[in-house]
């Protein structure tokens, strides 16, 4: 399912005003792994104001879905970058000796939620132990619950199948469930009319980084202009998306999602700088898509711990920060 998202790319004189400007006309795709929201704006905005195209990119974002897999496609080569949920799928690359790289971090935080009914006990992080059931999908029961388990005491036999529908988790008041905080929170306010405890895994000590920008090793070395140009410009565009003038990337949202309404872009948009999932700790300094060693070292050993990824991995092969930590855009931040 490819947008129509496209933008021609600048003259040469544009294009040299980065040390890295890619050649002009550079073709690149950049497939993401859901449909377009907010949580993409950042990418959108650099297309739709013409960062990208300023230092010699050709972008075209493909947008995703649920019947749509794009890291395939990156392995194949068939897309130049793609958007990475977390770590662990990169810690997986390295497991199977796929040469793929994070080369930023577009979001510091994992913006996966567990939401509670206020008024129940289940207000604290702690009271959570004593929900009748946490709702919860595959993909989160065996990664962060497994965490959650080995570093908490939460109990596996509570957990039901989460079905991407709210009613259960509004029918039962006793009941714990999995969200993302731009997300399912305000799908729950707008349809049960209350606004649900919000805990951030982050926040308790998962700290993966996510919305990461995934590429291949083949590509940072035959490409490296491109990779910069797209991680600087991915940077300046979470910048202006956030603090400037968003509108035009809202509506090439909205066009290839025709789906997602002001609204939510809205909650969204604010959610995010509610809870610093894009800029927030290291970014204050380093820029939008600072990652570190020490953070990934330390997510890694505690998933290690949690027995979600193997022990032993060489994880300095599934990232590099030889594109990230320049301080890139902080001076757009308004």
């Amino acid at each position: 399912m490819t947008s129509g998202i496209r933008i021609a790319a600048a003259s040469a004189l544009l294009a040299s005003v980065s040390p890295f400007a890619a050649h002009a006309a550079d073709k690149v795709v950049f497939a993401t792994n859901w449909l377009a929201q907010a949580e993409h704006g950042g990418y959108y905005q650099a297309v739709a104001d013409g960062t990208y195209a300023a230092c010699g990119l050709d972008v075209e974002i493909m947008q995703g879905g649920p019947q749509v897999s794009g890291r395939p496609l990156l392995l194949a080569g068939k897309i130049d970058f793609y958007m990475g949920g977390n770590m662990l799928q990169a810690f997986s690359a390295v497991e199977q000796n796929i040469p793929l790289r994070v080369v930023a971090a577009s979001f510091q935080k994992e913006p996966q939620v567990l939401m509670s009914h206020p008024g129940q006990g289940l207000d604290t992080w702690e009271d959570l132990k004593k929900a009748e059931q946490y709702i919860l999908g595959d993909e989160g029961f065996q990664s962060y619950f497994q965490w959650m388990i080995t570093d908490f005491g939460f109990d596996a036999s509570k957990r039901v199948p989460y079905t991407f529908n709210p009613a259960p988790f509004i029918a039962n008041p006793k009941s714990v469930q999995q969200g993302y905080v731009t997300s399912e929170p305000y799908a729950v306010e707008r349809e049960a009319g209350f606004k649900p405890n919000l805990f951030l895994l982050a926040d308790y000590g998962f700290e993966t980084y996510a919305t990461t920008i995934e590429t291949m090793q083949k590509t940072i070395d035959e490409r490296p202009q491109v990779v910069q140009c797209f991680v600087d410009g991915s940077a300046k565009g979470w910048y202006n998306y956030l603090y400037g003038d968003n509108a035009a990337a809202n509506e090439a949202i909205k066009k290839d999602n025709p789906d997602m309404t002001d609204d939510q872009i809205a909650f969204s948009i604010a959610t995010m700088k509610e809870f610093g999932i894009v800029d927030s700790g290291d970014t204050e300094t380093k820029g939008i898509g600072a990652m570190t060693d020490e953070r990934i070292a330390g997510f890694y050993a505690s998933m290690v711990k949690a027995k979600v990824v193997a022990d032993g991995l060489d994880i300095k092969k599934s990232y590099t920060l030889d594109f990230v930590n320049k301080g890139v855009g902080l001076d757009l931040k308004k």
